[in-house]
């Protein structure tokens, strides 16, 4: 069975020799930071599928704000190949929620926050805690947070 990392750096090879730039050096970029997460600590270790994940998905995130920032700066060229690249890393990340599969299993949460006797507002830590396992990888923190937001003051 081949690990994540393994498939990246099979994908990177395969870029370099099709003379893909944009994907090879996507690719080498995000397999820097694994290379760096896993030198990262004390001492160095193999990441597993879910950690090189995790790495993929923050520099996706990386990606999407770069983009932003470049768009809003006027430098369309820039943001553009920064949407790329976050696209192209998305498609090793597992599908993200749709918002009303999000909004769903955040009402559920909310509903078991409910009957645990937390309510309104300050019940989002609550909330938060019982959504973030189901949600891991699937939806990024900050659209949680917001769908928590409004179903708890909704």
């Amino acid at each position: 069975m081949t690990t994540l990392k393994a498939k990246l750096q099979e994908d990177l090879t395969s870029a370099i020799r099709a003379r893909d730039e944009l994907r090879a050096s996507t690719l080498r970029l995000t397999l820097t930071a694994v290379t760096r997460e896993e030198v990262a600590g004390k001492e160095a270790r193999q990441l597993s599928d879910e950690e090189v994940l995790k790495v993929i998905a923050k520099e996706a995130k990386k990606r999407r704000e770069a983009a932003e920032a470049f768009a809003q700066g006027g430098r369309t060229e820039q943001a553009e190949r920064e949407v790329a690249e976050g696209e192209l890393l998305d498609a090793y990340l597992p599908k993200q929620l749709s918002d009303d599969e999000l909004t769903a299993i955040v009402a559920q949460a909310v509903e078991e926050a409910k009957a645990a006797g937390a309510e309104g507002p300050r019940a989002m830590g609550a909330v938060m805690k019982i959504v973030n396992p189901k949600v891991a990888g699937l939806a990024e923190g900050g659209r949680v947070a917001a769908v928590v937001k409004r179903l708890l003051t909704g």
